[in-house]
């Protein structure tokens, strides 16, 4: 079966560095930048600092999770995206996927978050757009398959913290 790991949390926590990270360890599974499955219009709603309805953003979880279960219906062992998923909705949706979906939650400091965003060159997502999406996240749930990472350090760190979560979990 299929294991997706979804990369989560609001913009800048260091999303697509823990995937590329995490591929390294899983033979260069296939990984799906989220950004690259929305809309031109989200991201011009995005650019022009308007945050996305849940209307907005159903298809392009609905794109995801199909992109998903493409995947498991290849043969992969493993999958990674990353999405925001901020709203338990929102990863009902991706757990629709075939196979089994493990959410990994990047939590930096909201400094940190920040910081990223301000120092990203031509990035459609505006800084001024975390409020809105930290007014909107949803915490992963006890009854959601995943882990909490808030681990402020550098990337190695972060993803020591990843790799330990997914050998004790038996997913590696």
């Amino acid at each position: 079966m299929t294991t997706h790991f979804v990369m989560m949390g609001v913009c800048g926590c260091g999303k697509t560095t823990a995937a590329l990270s995490l591929q390294k360890h899983l033979n260069r599974c296939p990984y799906a930048e989220g950004d690259d499955f929305h809309t031109q219009a989200n991201r011009d709603k995005m650019g022009a600092g308007i945050p996305l309805t849940d209307e907005d953003r159903y298809p392009w979880l609905r794109n995801l999770r199909d992109w998903m279960t493409e995947q498991a219906q290849s043969g992969a062992a493993y999958t990674i995206v990353t999405c925001s998923a901020l709203k338990r909705q929102y990863r009902d949706i991706l757990r629709g996927a075939q196979g089994k979906t493990a959410f990994i939650h990047l939590t930096p400091p909201q400094a940190i978050n920040l910081e990223r965003m301000m120092a990203r060159q031509g990035h459609y997502m505006k800084a001024g757009m975390l409020d809105s999406q930290l007014e909107i996240l949803e915490e992963l749930g006890a009854d959601e398959y995943g882990v909490k990472i808030d681990n402020p350090g550098s990337p190695e760190a972060v993803e020591a913290d990843i790799l330990a979560w997914v050998k004790a979990e038996g997913l590696l």
